[in-house]
């Protein structure tokens, strides 16, 4: 009893070293892991001899712990981006379609076609065709340009049939005096074919044609002159001598505008040709006619066969 009694501060006293021993062992590893790892050292010196029994390499030692925590720790920012980067899923394909929708309300009644309508379409169809080919013709297109119906058209209209027109010659010679004027006269409508007579505008008898209308009229002449009497003459032909042929309107050819046509005598043939042509606006009623006027020394002779024609062109 007295022993127990003895030997009890003594246990005390090897118990509470005991704890303090392992709390300091306890402080000693938590220092240890906040420590920052100290950098090896290099070994500059070459081993050239053998290590001996009393220098031991120093024992390093492994926290497991520890190193489990700085790995969690870790800053993240220290790792490349492409490790950061996540790819993104490929979309799958696409599902099935869906049911179809309700039906939509019903629409308005369209609008009532009757047979009026119909016509008044019809007409103005007919209507806008007739503006364009007026508008055609106006242009005066290429016949290449115009489409097949058109051409037709313009094909018909330009066979339309004279009214007016004439073509007759003269059925005797006319001898005409120096310094005269005549008109000439008694005309006939050759035999042979080519020659025509329409209307009733040309009195062959008297050589002149009345317009049966206010219009266009085209008039020529072919006058086929003899002069020999001038050359039997032995008088020297001067400027002055020289023969002029005229259309007049009402034998007034200075009163109204004509067509004329004037040659002089110099020709050394025996006959020579005068001709003359143009237009000329008559009012209904007015007549045409032609008129010789030698201006020579002598007399001179107008051949049968010289022609006079003329045709109503429009009004």
């Amino acid at each position: 009893m007295k022993m127990w009694c003895g030997a009890g501060p003594l246990a005390v006293i090897a118990v509470v070293f005991w704890t303090q021993c392992i709390l300091l062992d306890g402080v000693d590893a938590k220092k240890g892991r906040k420590r920052p790892k100290e950098a090896t050292p290099q070994h500059t010196e070459t081993y050239n001899s053998t290590l001996s029994n009393s220098e031991e390499i120093p024992e390093h030692r492994v926290d497991p712990l520890g190193s489990w925590m700085d790995f969690v720790k870790r800053p993240v920012g220290n790792f490349p981006g492409k490790c950061r980067k996540r790819k993104r899923p490929l979309p799958g394909p696409p599902g099935p379609p869906g049911p179809p929708g309700p039906q939509g309300p019903p629409g308005s009644p369209g609008a009532e076609v009757t047979q009026e309508v119909l016509l008044q379409e019809f007409k103005e169809m007919i209507k806008e065709a007739t503006e364009r080919r007026a508008a055609a013709l106006d242009r005066q297109a290429s016949p290449s340009q115009l489409p097949t119906a058109l051409l037709t058209l313009e094909g018909m209209t330009s066979y339309r049939r004279i009214e007016e027109a004439f073509h007759c010659k003269l059925k005797g010679p006319v001898v005409v005096d120096k310094k005269t004027l005549v008109e000439l006269q008694n005309f006939q409508t050759p035999p042979a074919k080519g020659a025509f007579l329409r209307g009733s505008g040309m009195d062959q008898t008297t050589g002149r044609f009345t317009a049966p209308i206010t219009g266009i009229y085209q008039f020529s002449a072919n006058v086929h002159i003899d002069h020999n009497e001038v050359k039997r003459s032995k008088r020297q032909l001067k400027s002055r001598d020289n023969v002029r042929v005229l259309i007049c309107i009402e034998s007034l050819c200075h009163r109204y505008t004509s067509l004329e046509m004037i040659v002089g005598l110099e020709s050394n043939s025996k006959i020579f040709t005068v001709s003359v042509q143009g237009l000329l606006e008559l009012q209904a009623g007015q007549y045409t006619s032609i008129f010789i006027d030698n201006a020579a020394g002598a007399a001179i002779t107008i051949q049968n066969g010289s022609d006079f024609m003329g045709m109503l062109l429009g009004v």
